[in-house]
């Protein structure tokens, strides 16, 4: 009993107090856009050192010389792709050996495949979305873990809403971040209180997603902001900036889940509780079709005739 109590004043007291990361070494994989780029700036406001991981060198030398220039004392670049396990470990190394410590880790490389399962014209062409999302996750936090706990230092794993929430077209990137919520749930059973644990679940949030940009079916990167709109219909889009500086507030204070936008975490409680009605509610909403084909669905008229696309979409995504 006496255990439990000093759990739940500890998770009183870690609400409360935010950790200061002045000085402190960030990892973030995924940094070149979306809620990795802003959270890079995000930290640098903070005076964080961070270290910036993704594939594309051009993009994260701009986030470097920014986050510079807001308040970060020293930025690394570190170009490599987190679906291999050899560049999971050398970004790790380079890190650490240039800053002599890393105090948080935040995993959120990630792609995202929409399409209905048995559309997809290669299923093995879908397979980089586990190797980036999920075995990405994994390596990182292996190599990383030993340097945390010397540390005592933290884990941020970007998953998804997604991974609880059943929506259609995105099964196989649900079960890619299914399995990332499963996976640190259960490493913060293991590892205790030694590395911090925040799990996000972010639902929509401006991103290359909200834009359009994704995996097909035929596993091609492709812009198609038709089939967004289907997906995304008149629910409003977070601005990514606001989704970062929650994601480094309740990393820094400790908390084991965030879900952002707060409204998405309303659904959880519609799944356990009313389940079959979700599931009819989600079919009926992005799979009916209308005479205009698959696309016609009553998800995407609600958001043509509503005109609300100007109210809920950034600008950047519209």
């Amino acid at each position: 009993m006496d255990d439990i109590i000093n759990k739940f004043l500890l998770s009183a007291v870690l609400s409360v107090f935010s950790e200061d990361v002045a000085g402190k070494v960030v990892l973030i994989t995924g940094a070149s856009s979306g809620i990795g780029e802003h959270m890079a700036y995000e930290y640098a406001r903070r005076g964080a050192c961070l270290a910036l991981v993704a594939r594309r060198e051009n993009l994260l030398q701009s986030v470097a010389s920014r986050a510079m220039s807001i308040g970060s004392p020293d930025v690394l670049v570190i170009p490599a792709d987190v679906s291999k396990v050899e560049n999971c470990r050398r970004f790790v190394d380079v890190a650490v050996n240039h800053f002599g410590r890393l105090d948080h880790l935040v995993n959120n490389a990630g792609i995202t495949p929409v399409c209905l399962f048995e559309e997809t014209t290669d299923v093995t062409k879908i397979a980089p979305a586990m190797d980036t999302n999920f075995w990405g996750s994994v390596c990182g936090t292996y190599f990383a873990i030993p340097h945390l706990k010397r540390s005592r230092g933290k884990i941020v794993g970007i998953a998804s809403s997604a991974g609880w929430l059943r929506v259609p077209r995105l099964s196989l990137y649900g079960a890619t971040k299914s399995a990332v919520i499963s996976f640190y749930e259960t490493l913060r059973v293991e590892i205790g209180r030694e590395v911090g644990i925040t799990i996000v679940t972010p639902g929509l949030v401006e991103s290359d997603m909200t834009k359009g940009k994704f995996l097909s079916k035929e596993g091609q990167l492709v812009l198609d902001q038709e089939l967004r709109d289907v997906e995304v219909s008149i629910m409003p889009i977070l601005p990514v900036k606001e989704a970062a500086k929650s994601i480094v507030d309740s990393a820094c204070r400790g908390e084991n889940y965030l879900t952002v936008p707060a409204w998405v975490w309303h659904s959880f409680y519609w799944k356990v509780f009313f389940p079959e009605l979700l599931e009819w509610s989600n079919r009926m909403l992005l799979m009916s079709k209308g005479i205009g084909g698959e696309r016609d669905t009553i998800s995407k008229k609600l958001l043509d005739l509503t005109g609300l696309k100007e109210c809920v979409y950034p600008v950047s995504v519209r």
